[in-house]
């Protein structure tokens, strides 16, 4: 596995375990989410900076991009599809 597919699995992984979605964590980290999902299916190279801002949105260390993912592991569950009601959004 490369490193680009070491961050995607790693990046995916974190926003599905702090329940976030592609747009919440692209807003909060201030890129497009566009962008967000290119990073998660590792079709871009993010820069330092960028991963910076992702793991301040996801409150995590950058370290954890890069943590070695267990022999076996081919994907990450995906968020229940939809969008949340605004009330759901705002608790948080």
């Amino acid at each position: 596995m490369d490193v680009r597919q070491l961050v995607a699995l790693n990046l995916r992984r974190l926003r599905v375990a702090r329940q976030i979605s592609q747009d919440d964590l692209a807003l909060a980290a201030g890129i497009e989410r566009s962008y967000a999902g290119h990073l998660e299916r590792g079709s871009k190279n993010p820069t330092i900076v960028t991963l910076e801002k992702l793991a301040l949105a996801m409150e995590c260390e950058i370290a954890e991009f890069f943590q070695k993912i267990p022999d076996g592991t081919t994907g990450i569950e995906p968020l229940k599809s939809g969008r949340r009601p605004p009330s759901a959004r705002s608790s948080k």
